[in-house]
């Protein structure tokens, strides 16, 4: 079965291949566990996001938006102080201001979803430009979407970061043309093709 080139380790990066990259996401928290991890990466690499991804799970409230938004100054030095944790004030500080960003998101669209996903106007877009070979990593769509929600008051999700989450939850299908779930989530989705 052929894959995407970069998943190709046998281990951990194939099963978030196999398992949830670029499938159609629309829940809230699962986007909000993704830009939590995207955040974290910054400077680092996605494999030691995904290893480390329990360990965020456990000192974020399984990911839990509403409690995040609740924390204080005494539950951010507990975080920084776990083991296996990611030193970053800075970072863990993002996180919490995020998730008081994601909350007001909500607010006004109903949900995260529905305020992601409106940038592309609900469909799965395919830029023919990256099948052909012509890779980028932030677009106008990035650039977009990370202008409003710097806006919004988010850090640490600038355009790269952001072309990255679009990608994960499928808002972008960037599966190699060859690979397996590439021709899958065409049959699954609202696509869009983008020819320029």
């Amino acid at each position: 079965m052929e894959r995407c080139g970069w998943c190709l380790d046998g281990g951990i990066l194939q099963k978030y291949h196999d398992e949830e990259w670029g499938n159609s996401l629309h829940n809230d928290k699962k986007h909000f566990e993704y830009l939590l991890m995207e955040a974290m990466q910054c400077g680092l690499n996605w494999t030691m996001m995904l290893k480390k991804r329990e360990i965020f799970r456990k000192c974020f409230d399984d990911f839990d938006y509403q409690i995040i938004a609740t924390y204080d100054e005494r539950k951010m030095e507990h975080i920084i102080h776990e083991e296996g944790m990611i030193k970053s004030k800075r970072k863990i500080e993002a996180i919490i201001n995020n998730a008081k960003c994601f909350l007001n998101v909500i607010e006004e669209c109903g949900s995260f979803d529905n305020y992601i996903w409106s940038f592309s106007d609900n469909h799965t877009l395919v830029y023919v430009k990256h099948k052909q070979g012509n890779e980028e990593v932030r677009n106008e769509l990035s650039d977009c979407l990370s202008h409003d929600m710097k806006k919004r008051g988010f850090k640490y999700l600038g355009s790269i970061t952001l072309f990255s989450h679009l990608q994960a939850c499928g808002i972008i299908n960037d599966h190699a043309c060859n690979c397996y779930k590439y021709q899958q989530l065409l049959e699954k989705g609202n696509i869009r093709y983008i020819y320029e």
